[in-house]
């Protein structure tokens, strides 16, 4: 089914918030800009977004989800422990390419900055990666002794300070990144890894 006017509109709109937010920031971007960027008058994008932190908020969301697919898609056919070391790797090297998320978490939005742990694409991530733990944990490929859903929110919460310590306090020395980088996978590989 394709999509109809107004929902080519949208995400049109959409795109040019992404890029205008990634560029300028919440406080520098106006919704007229925005429009004028999409083809519609500001009118029109009031229309589809009630003010600019309604347009904010949905193109966070929209760079977030697509970095999140991005990242997760390669994965679907891996077992539970590569699954999650290569979403790790998926999320860093997708962050060029996803401006306003690399934005957000960078901390270059700190009024926004909470809204994070609300993400809609985090918490369908958070849900698909507790199903894979428990399935892992069920072939015995992932540690049976934690909860599922709380090893799941924990992983998350790492991978969270992981990216936003890549972007705000990244090493000059690439070698030294790249030893933290396969650090923290040591480190996540071992808190999924079943005793031996």
């Amino acid at each position: 089914m394709s999509a109809t006017k107004g929902e080519r509109t949208r995400d049109r709109l959409l795109e040019r918030a992404i890029e205008r937010f990634a560029i300028d920031g919440f406080r520098q971007t106006s919704v007229s800009a925005v429009a004028r960027a999409a083809g519609i008058t500001p009118g029109a994008a009031y229309a589809y977004f009630p003010n600019k932190a309604a347009l904010f908020a949905a193109a966070v969301d929209a760079d977030t989800a697509a970095l999140v697919a991005e990242a997760t898609t390669p994965l679907r056919d891996l077992g539970p422990r590569d699954r999650l070391l290569g979403l790790v790797l998926g999320l860093i090297g997708g962050l060029d390419r996803h401006p306003l998320a690399r934005r957000v978490l960078a901390g270059q939005e700190p009024e926004v900055i909470g809204r994070l742990l609300e993400l809609p694409a985090l918490a369908a991530l958070r849900a698909e990666n507790t199903n894979v733990l428990a399935l892992g944990q069920r072939a015995g490929l992932v540690r049976a002794d934690v909860d599922p859903a709380v090893l799941a929110l924990g992983l998350e919460t790492v991978v969270l300070a992981l990216l936003m310590a890549q972007l705000q306090v990244s090493d000059r020395d690439e070698g030294l990144e790249a030893a933290r980088r396969a650090a923290v996978i040591t480190v996540l590989d071992a808190a999924v890894a079943p005793p031996r």
